[in-house]
């Protein structure tokens, strides 16, 4: 990937679901190659995946790695994302399997992994049509929560999207989303448009 680039990776189930995946889908592949999105990538995943050795160890892995995103950012994919205990005729105490969402959107920046829809935050879900809403706006979507590290930790991270940040006299700003804000005692605090100034110097 080029500097800066943003790739969309949509995971549905298969076989699509003609209406309204479909459709969402579509939406998601017009945004290629506009002046936000670079790549949309889309794969398909089994609805149900064993979570023992025998199971699709591709689709536990993307899992895995969503999984600890949202545990990054104090949010859950749980749902749409749920573990069951299928019976089993060969095992008494049945199999565990992970149900996937019949569609699943992955943001990446530079191959960085900065979001994932749907998930929930405090009882709210933030779906796919509001990540896809955001994009079409010309805006990277944001996921909300707070990424649990400190504020005086190196290297710096976005809160909004975890690239790292440059300062500008005490002033933190976010090259890859534009988020800007200053360090605070229990984490970083967003500045409010009004409240914004434009360092004279931006150094490391």
């Amino acid at each position: 990937m080029h500097e800066g680039e943003t790739t969309l990776v949509c995971h549905v189930r298969a076989p699509l679901v003609a209406d309204p995946v479909e459709s969402r889908v579509e939406t998601l592949r017009s945004l290629e190659d506009g002046p936000l999105v670079d790549t949309v990538v889309v794969r398909s995943w089994p609805d149900t995946v064993r979570l023992d050795d025998e199971g699709d160890h591709e689709t536990r892995a993307r899992y895995e790695r969503f999984r600890s995103w949202a545990d990054r950012r104090g949010v859950s994919i749980q749902p749409p994302f749920e573990t069951r205990t299928r019976s089993s005729i060969v095992e008494e105490e049945g199999i565990d399997v992970l149900v996937t969402p019949t569609l699943c959107l992955a943001v990446y920046r530079e191959e960085r992994l900065v979001g994932v829809f749907p998930h929930s935050s405090d009882g709210e879900t933030h779906t796919v049509e509001e990540a896809v809403d955001a994009l079409q706006d010309g805006e990277l979507p944001r996921p909300l929560g707070s990424i649990e590290s400190s504020p005086t930790a190196e290297p710096r991270r976005c809160p909004d999207c975890d690239a790292s940040l440059v300062n500008g006299q005490g002033v933190f700003i976010c090259p890859d989303c534009a988020w800007v804000g200053a360090a605070a005692s229990d984490g970083w605090e967003s500045l409010p448009e009004t409240g914004r100034r434009t360092p004279k110097t931006v150094s490391d």
